[in-house]
């Protein structure tokens, strides 16, 4: 019996666009390579409502984000933390030698558009990482009023780890003057992982150019030169099977679904497990900044989480333990990609069967 993936990536994938990755290959150095990757950017574009161009990624996102960091510090990075993966900005910094400060605030909520802009106004740093949608707490943060900050500090690089909301949450990129936005193949795109890709501003590049040592495989200038001079072609061979399975899944998300209504459907699997858990359990993150892509519910019944998921993978389905420290302190439901209404209904009337409330 196979596992339907309740759990914050990766996710079920649709078996068509798994058969996508079975397409005879083509070399990466052909006109077809070119057509196929410039149509996968094109589309992206549209997603992040942005101008700027896209670059790809045989990754996961957190090769993007160490690309970023490194092709885009040119003095000291302000990292700001809701949780486990907003950390990583900052550990991705550090064990690459460059200057970062990490700024947090207790888990559950989010950051504070006001500290941001306490912190920045020290003229201490030229580039800013910060995640949106934490799946370790189940926090977004406020990027509009963040973004609004940012408009002070015109000199600011500004990158966001968008991994598990873009496709879930509804954003524009361009009007949140947003220099990299990361996301990758396993969340709400609906992909199996193995790429990332990210958006790659004007900013970024003149920015990218200041800066020796930018790495090898994750030097962003290097990859916007490159597929600017070889018609988005890339210097590394990359994952032709994944690109095959992006552009076709691309393809049913603005035309086929559309995005209002992909975005309305994750509001409404989002309030119904919020509904479900405030009736019967309780909400871990502050009720002013919850995702739209996962719900992290408080354990306060004392239920066995490892037990309550091997019962429910016996019914062919899997959630998520609390994340680090939140280990059966709370569990976590995402509802992402291509999940639908009747999937979470499914899932919460078992865990209710299970459990007995």
């Amino acid at each position: 019996m196979s596992t339907k993936l309740f759990i914050p990536g990766p996710v079920d994938v649709r078996v068509d666009v798994l058969e996508k990755m079975s397409t005879a290959q083509i070399g990466h150095r052909t006109k077809e390579a070119s057509e196929l990757q410039s149509s996968i950017s094109k589309k992206l574009q549209r997603l992040f409502n942005t101008k700027e161009e896209i670059l790809l990624s045989t990754s996961s996102g957190s090769g993007l984000m160490e690309g970023a960091v490194r092709s885009c510090t040119s003095s000291r990075a302000a990292i700001f933390s809701v949780g486990a993966f907003g950390k990583k900005w900052y550990d991705i910094a550090v064990n690459n030698g460059i200057g970062a400060d990490l700024y947090e605030v207790p888990m559950g909520e989010a950051m504070d558009a006001d500290f941001i802009d306490g912190v920045l106004s020290t003229g201490r740093y030229d580039f800013v990482g910060i995640t949106h949608n934490e799946t370790s707490t189940g926090v977004v943060n406020p990027i509009e009023e963040i973004s609004q900050v940012l408009k002070s500090y015109p000199s600011m690089v500004f990158a966001v780890d968008m991994v598990s909301s873009a496709g879930g949450h509804k954003l524009n990129i361009d009007e949140l003057n947003i220099d990299i936005a990361i996301t990758s193949s396993q969340k709400c795109l609906g992909l199996p992982p193995g790429i990332s890709m990210c958006t790659f501003s004007e900013k970024a590049i003149e920015r990218a150019k200041t800066v020796k040592n930018r790495g090898y495989y994750f030097d962003l200038l290097k990859l916007y030169e490159f597929i600017k001079k070889k018609n988005y072609q890339y210097p590394s061979t990359p994952s032709i099977p994944h690109m095959f399975a992006l552009d076709y899944q691309l393809e049913y998300i603005l035309e086929v679904e559309g995005l209002d209504n992909r975005f309305k459907r994750h509001e409404d699997m989002a309030e119904i497990v919020r509904q479900w858990a405030r009736d019967k359990h309780g909400l871990f993150a502050h009720e002013s900044h919850l995702s739209n892509t996962v719900t992290a519910v408080k354990n306060i019944r004392n239920i066995n989480i490892g037990e309550l998921n091997e019962r429910l993978k016996e019914r062919g389905m899997a959630i998520s333990n609390g994340y680090g420290d939140l280990k059966e302190k709370t569990f976590r439901i995402a509802h992402m990609a291509d999940t639908q209404i009747e999937d979470i209904k499914e899932l919460l009337e078992n865990i209710d069967h299970l459990t007995k409330i």
